[in-house]
């Protein structure tokens, strides 16, 4: 499967019925909407939650995770979007920064959990197993865009990316790190953790949400150092590394937490 990576070229139309154009980033970003829907739907079963809260929850969940992962994407690359304004709301086109969609989702959660007296470690904890695999489905949306590839490599299941999407120092370079699938693969394992974590275990709340946000903050610093597209740095930083270190502190004080409890 790894050496099809290599000799694939991916194209971002899936297909096209008359004036209607699907494209593979939107499919994949729905599937890990549908992805994560699924499993949180199951713990929520579990919890004895109501229903209509559920679908009231995931419904703004999903409009403020795009809008926050697209005004940071704005937010990252304003210069880019000065000079282009009409692809502000080009989704399609890719632009859709995690980091963001989780901040808008957290303004959400704390509203939620005011609005129906419902605990918000409680529902983040409903919600983050689900998430990490919803993200290891979408990342697959950034291979068909040919977008956030790492360094160039000569690994078996480095990937091919057409000359127009590469920057112009990697003109005459064919193959880079899948940045995607390392993010996709680490993140399936985390979701998986987190599964067994809340299913086998009660009162774990804060010990599952310190643990996806120290996870997934770990896996995106890192991969930050293999990946080349443009974003602000400092202190030699990338600015996603820096809401990583961000994101251990939080984590951090989530697993505290849970150990005064314990």
């Amino acid at each position: 499967m790894l050496s099809f990576f290599h000799n694939f070229e991916p194209q971002a139309i899936a297909f096209s019925f008359g004036w209607l154009t699907i494209y593979w980033y939107g499919l994949f970003l729905v599937l890990g909407i549908i992805a994560a829907m699924v499993v949180t739907s199951y713990f929520w079963q579990k919890e004895g939650l109501q229903k209509d809260q559920f679908y009231d929850l995931t419904f703004w969940l999903i409009i403020s995770g795009l809008l926050g992962a697209r005004i940071y994407e704005w937010f990252l690359n304003y210069s880019y979007y000065f000079s282009h304004l009409s692809e502000l709301f080009k989704v399609w086109h890719g632009g859709l920064a995690i980091h963001g969609g989780l901040i808008g989702a957290t303004i959400v959660l704390l509203i939620f959990s005011k609005k129906y007296q419902i605990n918000f470690s409680k529902l983040a904890a409903l919600i983050v197993p689900g998430l990490a695999l919803g993200q290891a489905v979408g990342r697959f949306g950034n291979y068909f865009n040919q977008e956030l590839f790492g360094i160039p490599s000569t690994l078996p299941w480095s990937i091919f990316i057409s000359p127009i999407n590469r920057p112009i120092e990697y003109l005459n370079t064919n193959y880079f790190h899948p940045t995607f699938f390392y993010e996709s693969l680490a993140c399936f394992v985390l979701f998986l953790i987190l599964f067994v974590l809340k299913k086998y275990q009660k009162n774990k709340d804060d010990q599952i949400i310190g643990i996806y946000i120290l996870a997934y903050g770990a896996i995106r610093f890192f991969l930050e150092y293999l990946r080349i597209d443009p974003t602000p740095e400092i202190l030699s930083l990338r600015f996603p590394q820096l809401i990583s270190l961000l994101m251990f502190f939080i984590g951090s004080l989530f697993l505290l937490k849970n150990y005064q409890k314990k």
